[in-house]
């Protein structure tokens, strides 16, 4: 029988996953920060699942290992290559737009990722990434014009 650490991250691995691929877009980076941050819930597994939601201890803590790989490094590793898993979310990263979405800096792709995908606040993903309300407004905005730069047949919010 397997104990409850082990029952989370075989229903949940999946799609913790999924969610670190449509942060990093590269499902090497994807799967790196999913084990470094199930790694840092194994460590704190006792409170967290006291306080009921594991998986969004792990989701918040993939973002900011994000969010502060982006801000060490310089450049960025961008691939169309998809992840080896298959799976079911309402993208499809063979499209133009997830193309055109795998192109913007990785600040402006978090930031879309958490408000469109994660469907946060601008509270929230500021609070996230440790930047201010403004800065999400300004990354959202330019990241969305851009894309309809790229994409002027595709409607965007």
């Amino acid at each position: 029988m397997l104990d409850p650490f082990e029952q989370f991250v075989m229903e949940r691995g999946d799609a913790l996953l999924r969610y670190g691929y449509v942060l990093t877009g590269n499902p090497h980076d994807a799967a790196d920060l999913v084990q470094e941050s199930l790694v840092r819930l194994r460590g704190a597994w006792g409170r967290v699942r006291r306080k009921g939601d594991p998986e969004s201890y792990v989701r918040t803590t993939m973002t900011r290992l994000h969010v502060n790989a982006w801000r060490a490094r310089l450049r960025e590793y961008v691939t169309g290559s998809p992840p080896d898993r298959a799976h079911t979310d309402a993208y499809d990263e063979g499209s133009p737009l997830w193309d055109a979405v795998a192109l913007l800096p990785r600040k402006q792709r978090a930031v879309l990722v958490l408000r469109y995908h994660e469907q946060l606040s601008d509270a929230e993903i500021a609070a996230l990434m440790g930047i201010s309300r403004g800065t999400v407004r300004s990354q959202a905005a330019r990241a969305l014009d851009k894309l309809r730069a790229d994409l002027p047949e595709v409607r965007f919010a």
